[in-house]
């Protein structure tokens, strides 16, 4: 429990008290003590209705209950300044904010794992994401996946869950033969031999063309195998060239695996058939048409499900139930999929595909990722000047850089659909969002610098009455909100929680910079102030992180 639920708790407990010390209501009378923070902070920190909520056990009016809570109130325990009783008996709380200090010793103290929970909560977290076919280069949609998917591993992670990340190779199929037909297209090609054309379905990007002309000057042997065998080591070697780009594209954009899952091992180690041979004995299956089914009806699917095909192919549908039946024997508590907006009707299956097996289907949580549409002077740009191809992963990176690409990316809610502006993302102004978060963090670094050069630097042994501005209460209680602000966007899987709330800290930052003067010739004051903004510093460069975002120590 974090400094600010622990001060509110104890609120609730005092209030409780002096109820019971007023003899308005027994202890196993009283109902539930709500309070809340006012939406005008003249109002005070708190406000409680509790006063209107006893008035049939109390027998009273609500004033005369409010007033009698109020004077039987222990205020120093509740770390009350004042209190005063508004309209029909609201009681509200104006907290003695001193006890708000305690959130810089503990962020000084804690340094890299301030606001991270320490206590795991046990639950083991499968995250798949990306995922792309090993086909051709990321673009914009694969980069959204790849910066929100990286983001909330980072937040589930610090908010106490045993996270593993996964990437889903799919290696095995129709695509992938797709590919390896292209590449000896391309092969043969350039050793002068046109004999071998395009499949109907193949890659014509630059990529195929390249492999080709480097597999027919390094192997030209290839030729002389069958065509099933050289089709297999196509298959293999595409693959292999096509995750190694990939690879390093989302390596560097700092986006990270635990786990590469190859969809062919599934047919190697046998899974496919053990987890349809379960299905069957369970009941599940039936033949029809000359293909078999999955009754996936059962589960709330609109209709029943083909997992082998008339002429004896598995569908897609099948080795994707294995995989994921793969995942709960691995041990995991919660199975998370990213997928693409394209995958909105693949859900109700896959969830009715694991209650087939006994699994709670609940246990699998599928967040759908909306399209991003890359917007430069107002227009929708959809085509690379370079290449004349969709625009990759891999120039949105050296158009805006890392650090604004990713931010931008998990700005908003993921079932959103977003306008990502390139303009705003490369300016260095107020207006750019990565650009005020990072800066505040660099002004903070500045300023350590300066008192640094005095002989002060951060300490927990300051004399911490001398804040006393309400700027700086009011971004202390931004602090102490940030342990609160990871769980909320871990339980609700919702990363763009901690960009909205490193917007908000940088903002009271720049608020308090602009309302006090940090060095001073008041030397025990600036050590205040100083081991305030470091703790603000500390937070902002941990907030940044889970976002996969440097935090610059000038700019």
């Amino acid at each position: 429990m974090n400094i600010i639920e622990q001060v509110k708790q104890t609120l609730i407990d005092e209030i409780n008290n002096s109820i019971q010390k007023a003899q308005l209501a027994d202890a196993e009378q009283i109902p539930e003590i709500k309070i809340e923070i006012p939406k005008d902070n003249k109002n005070g920190d708190y406000s409680s209705n509790i006063a209107m909520v006893l008035t049939k056990i109390a027998k009273r009016n609500p004033r005369e209950i409010a007033q009698a809570i109020v004077d039987n109130l222990d205020t120093t325990a509740a770390n009350v300044e004042k209190v005063d009783i508004a309209g029909p008996g609201f009681i509200n709380f104006y907290l003695d904010n001193a006890y708000l200090t305690e959130i810089i010793v503990q962020a000084i103290q804690k340094g890299d794992e301030f606001g991270y929970t320490d206590t795991p909560n046990g639950k083991n977290v499968l995250l798949e994401y990306v995922s792309a076919n090993p086909t051709g280069d990321l673009h914009i949609g694969h980069a959204r996946n790849a910066a929100v998917g990286d983001t909330l591993a980072n937040i589930l992670t610090a908010a106490g869950f045993n996270v593993t990340r996964e990437y889903y190779i799919n290696d095995a199929g129709n695509q992938i033969t797709n590919l390896a037909r292209s590449i000896e297209a391309r092969y043969f090609e350039a050793l002068g031999d046109n004999t071998v054309s395009m499949p109907e379905d193949g890659y014509h990007g630059k990529d195929i063309i390249n492999i080709g002309k480097d597999l027919a000057e390094k192997q030209p042997e290839l030729k002389d195998l069958s065509q099933d065998e050289r089709i297999k080591t196509f298959r293999q070697l595409g693959v292999d060239y096509e995750m190694t780009k990939l690879r390093k594209d989302l390596a560097d954009f700092n986006t990270h695996y635990d786990n590469w899952f190859s969809e062919t091992s599934l047919y190697e180690k046998g899974e496919i058939d053990a987890v349809l041979e379960k299905m069957t004995e369970l009941g599940y299956t039936y033949e029809e048409d000359g293909a078999t089914w999955l009754r996936t009806t059962d589960f709330k699917d609109d209709k029943d499900r083909v997992l082998i095909k008339k002429d004896g192919n598995y569908t897609y549908f099948l080795p994707d139930i294995a995989y994921h039946f793969d995942k709960i024997e691995r041990g995991n508590d919660i199975l998370i999929n990213l997928f693409g907006a394209d995958h909105h009707g693949y859900i109700n299956r896959l969830k009715a595909s694991l209650e087939t097996f006994g699994v709670d289907s609940n246990r699998l949580e599928i967040q759908i990722m909306q399209m991003v549409r890359l917007m430069q002077d107002g227009e929708e740009v959809k085509m690379s000047k370079r290449t004349g191809n969709a625009i990759t992963l891999r120039e949105i990176m050296d158009e805006v850089g890392v650090d604004a690409a990713r931010y931008f990316l998990t700005m908003r809610s993921p079932d959103t659909h977003f306008d990502f502006d390139m303009e705003l993302a490369k300016q260095e102004s107020q207006d750019n969002p990565v650009y005020y978060a990072q800066y505040a963090h660099a002004r903070i670094c500045s300023i350590l610098k300066q008192a640094a050069e005095r002989g002060i630097t951060p300490s927990t042994d300051v004399n911490f009455k001398l804040i006393n501005n309400e700027k700086a209460f009011e971004l202390l209680k931004k602090v102490a909100e940030f342990e609160s602000a990871i769980q909320s966007a871990a339980e609700q899987r919702a990363p763009h929680r901690i960009t909205n709330y490193i917007q908000d800290l940088a903002a009271h930052f720049h608020r308090f910079y602009n309302a006090e003067k940090v060095l001073t010739d008041d030397t025990e004051k600036t050590k205040a102030h100083i081991a305030l903004i470091d703790a603000v510093k500390i937070t902002l460069h941990n907030a940044l992180n889970l976002v996969g975002v440097t935090a610059p120590e000038s700019m």
